[in-house]
């Protein structure tokens, strides 16, 4: 029998989701689609794994893959606390076993979270200011990274959406902390744009001049943002936004924010110019996590995750070329940034190995 609902102690047990804070876990089950099929049925046999993460949550499932090879899941195994298909051939047909319930998550949207969770070093998220007592404005990536500003819907929909990954690391180090108190007026209605802002703690209130009276049109709390006219249009306020009480807010400035959205020069290469580069002496760097460089990898790679990259500098041998890569490109280009911010001589993979023929994989 299939039972139980997701929570995120299952997905806490999922590779590279167990990378993931509490919080983030909390948001990714919005974007989790479960499905349950029966004995001897082929669940993939109307929905692909195509652009999928998928997880086998409960039961047994024998896989066939395009090399004639077969495969037995078990739930619970080291095998499926990685997304099916992603190391192996093609699979070709698939069958229950028993009754089983699989996890489906977007990969572009896993990959983007990912993504931006690898800037936030590990570690618990510091305590919230007493907003009494004058607010401590220090900034951590951590604490950003649990922002409001940063959630996966404000990744997915929001301002950050189109930013490029490599810029993701410059973007965290421009946003500033400011303490505000009750009755600061943030922004003017009629004033020029000049700030995209997120209420980190407190609350505020929306108001228009209408006919010479004050209407009130939205209050605002912790995790709510506005100014998003600033980042884009540069028009003036067409409203103010005044404090209700003592709080933190988060900024950007716009000319930092449009400056950001603009692609940095890098350097990419497809795979198979990426494999002349490495017959040639140039070096794989996965930035994955070690989860899932232990999982799948290109022959030859070190793992230098993400979050790590800045202390590799220095370790990483100046004189020889490297080729950063990751599922689908975001990651490597971010890494890639960084390296040659410090002047290294490195590519990217292009696409990651999404495009890697899954055969040629370790």
């Amino acid at each position: 029998m299939i039972s139980g609902m997701l929570d995120i102690r299952m997905l806490a047990a999922l590779k590279p989701i167990s990378s993931f804070s509490p919080a983030r876990l909390r948001e990714l089950l919005d974007y989790c689609h479960l499905e349950t099929f029966a004995q001897g049925q082929d669940p993939f046999k109307l929905h692909s794994l195509h652009g999928q993460s998928v997880y086998l949550l409960q039961g047994e499932l024998e896989m066939v893959y395009e090399d004639g090879n077969r495969m037995i899941i078990r739930a619970n195994s080291e095998w499926a606390k990685h997304p099916l298909g992603k190391r192996q051939p093609e699979i070709v047909s698939a069958t229950a076993l028993t009754d089983i319930q699989l996890l489906r998550i977007d990969d572009d949207m896993l990959d983007t979270m990912v993504t931006w969770d690898q800037f936030a070093p590990h570690g618990g998220a510091k305590p919230m200011p007493d907003m009494e007592a004058a607010p401590d404005t220090s900034i951590s990536a951590k604490r950003l990274l649990n922002s409001g500003m940063f959630s996966a819907e404000y990744l997915k929909n929001g301002p950050f959406a189109h930013l490029p990954p490599a810029n993701i690391g410059q973007l965290i180090e421009r946003i500033e902390a400011i303490a505000v108190w009750a009755n600061d007026v943030i922004i003017r209605e009629g004033d020029e744009g000049d700030y995209y802002y997120m209420i980190e703690s407190g609350r505020a209130q929306v108001t228009r001049l209408v006919g010479g009276v004050n209407m009130l049109l939205a209050e605002l709390k912790a995790g709510d943002a506005f100014g998003e006219e600033a980042l884009i249009s540069g028009a003036k306020r067409n409203a103010t936004v005044a404090m209700k009480t003592n709080g933190m807010l988060l900024r950007v400035k716009r000319q930092d924010f449009l400056d950001l959205m603009q692609e940095p020069l890098l350097r990419s290469l497809s795979y198979e110019d990426a494999l002349k580069k490495v017959a040639q002496g140039a070096i794989w760097i996965d930035v994955r996590h070690p989860s899932e460089y232990r999982y799948d990898k290109l022959p030859g790679a070190i793992n230098v995750p993400l979050n790590d990259v800045r202390s590799a500098i220095g370790a990483l041998n100046k004189s020889r070329i490297y080729i950063t890569y990751c599922q689908s490109g975001r990651r490597s280009s971010a890494a890639a940034f960084v390296l040659a911010q410090a002047g290294y001589d490195v590519y990217v993979l292009e696409g990651g190995l999404w495009t890697v023929p899954k055969l040629q994989q370790q």
